[in-house]
């Protein structure tokens, strides 16, 4: 019972809770036994995050019940960095603790397997107070927080003793923050189309958009939709095993606020405030337009070494390029409508993942890995309030077998800091460099009935 009570919990805390993820927006392993393991997946047993994985891999499981409970920590550490004639100003992100939770239920009965999941896909974002450099702009905080989940139903069939497949329907949901500041003419420069909306010939200060709730587990603009997996694992010799999965392309409806759930402020007479009294702060709605979650294609091997050990390389494809050309946002009020386009033009990302494992007795197993990877994002489009750029991984992790019927597991992650700078757009917008780091967490409690 207390079993139940804590997964609807957990299901109930993690419907809409956001992440700051490290393999663009992905995580870098769903799990922490792929995690321990630079993220390998796709052709061993890795419990119940098969389902964000490879789901043809929960054929290699035990027959009967199998529920994990898990929580994963994200610790993104952030800055944005600038000169503007006044020697370097560096802004730290608040943004540097996440907690995201996970529940997988599945149930193998001979050649079927199948069951039912809620994890936390990834996300980005950042936190930056109102006496940073950024937040100083026009005195108030800058923010952001993306975050993409899933309730997952998989299904795994064991063809022969060799081959086994699998897919799953995934239910997608997306929620979204931002409070975004910048000078007027660069937003101006951001208006696709004809606005509908009466808009000022010119805003001499600053203008911002917001729509946010500034809590870490729900978001201001929300959409949702499905999406789809397919696997398999094949067993080409007694200690090598062969896997790969392809993950579709999202179909997300737009993330929309609320008919007043957002405000467009725009400093038109350059005094340094927005006053509404002379229609400077604007309620109306924000829907993001297009916003889709990529079509991955990932292939992967686990090698039996000796009865202890087993090595896993898996290699992933993630299609930035086709989902994270612009972000498009319109905003709307009773008065019409004016669309905007942040440029973003991502690059694919291919990933090398490497994992080994050790069980040093019956009740103990040893992981560690490695995963390296480009960062997707241009240096011209890469902004402070979305800084997806890290690379590589490094990754340790153990299990412990507490009975014959419940484990856990625990992995921690450690992303090296990247730098990189956006070159910005003289004399407007000044040159900034973008550092971030990660230290990650995730721990697991396994029963099997």
């Amino acid at each position: 019972m207390n079993l139940k009570k804590l997964a609807f919990a957990l299901i109930a805390a993690g419907v809409s809770t956001g992440a700051h993820a490290t393999n663009g927006m992905n995580m870098d392993g769903y799990g922490p036994i792929s995690s321990a393991m630079g993220g390998t997946s796709m052709a061993y047993d890795n419990g119940n995050a098969a389902m964000m994985n490879n789901p043809a891999t929960l054929s290699l499981g035990q027959d009967g019940n199998r529920l994990d409970l898990a929580v994963g920590f994200l610790g993104p550490d952030v800055a944005a960095t600038t000169n503007m004639g006044m020697g370097p100003m560096k802004a730290g992100s608040g943004g540097d603790a996440y907690l995201m939770p996970a529940v997988g239920w599945t149930r193998k009965d001979g050649s079927w397997a199948y069951g039912l999941g809620m994890f936390a896909q990834g996300g980005m974002g950042t936190e930056y107070s109102a006496n940073t450099w950024i937040g100083m702009m026009d005195g108030m905080e800058q923010r952001s927080e993306l975050g993409v989940g899933r309730v997952i139903a998989p299904l795994s069939y064991n063809v022969n003793d060799k081959l086994s497949v699998g897919g799953s329907l995934d239910f997608v949901w997306a929620n979204l923050d931002i409070k975004m500041a910048m000078p007027g003419a660069v937003m101006a420069g951001l208006i696709t189309g004809m606005p509908t909306l009466p808009l000022p010939p010119a805003i001499a200060g600053m203008a911002r958009l917001d729509f946010s709730d500034d809590n870490d587990y729900t978001g201001k603009a929300k959409g949702t939709g499905w999406a789809g997996k397919l696997g398999f694992v094949y067993k080409a010799s007694p200690t090598v095993s062969i896997g790969a999965s392809y993950h579709s392309k999202t179909a997300l409806s737009d993330m929309k606020t609320g008919a007043s759930g957002a405000t467009f402020f725009a400093d038109v007479n350059g005094d340094g405030t927005y006053d509404p009294m002379i229609g400077e702060a604007m309620p109306g709605k924000v829907t993001v337009r297009d916003f889709e979650w990529p079509e991955t294609f990932a292939f992967g091997v686990a090698i039996q070494a000796t009865p202890e050990t087993m090595l896993a390389l898996d290699i992933k494809h993630i299609g930035w390029e086709d989902v994270m050309k612009n972000f498009n946002m319109t905003y709307s009020n009773a008065f019409g409508s004016v669309d905007f386009a942040l440029p973003q033009n991502w690059d694919d990302q291919t990933v090398l993942q490497i994992g080994v494992s050790h069980k040093t007795s019956d009740r103990l197993t040893l992981r560690a890995g490695a995963s390296f990877a480009s960062n997707p994002i241009p240096d011209q489009t890469v902004h402070y309030l979305f800084p997806a750029i890290t690379e590589n991984h490094v990754s340790v992790g153990v299990g412990y077998a507490l009975n014959k019927d419940s484990e856990i597991n625990f992995s921690l992650t450690h992303a090296p800091e990247v730098s990189v700078t956006n070159p910005g757009m003289a004399p407007m917008i000044p040159a900034v460099d973008i550092d971030h780091a990660q230290t990650n967490w995730q721990l697991m409690y396994t029963r099997r009935f």
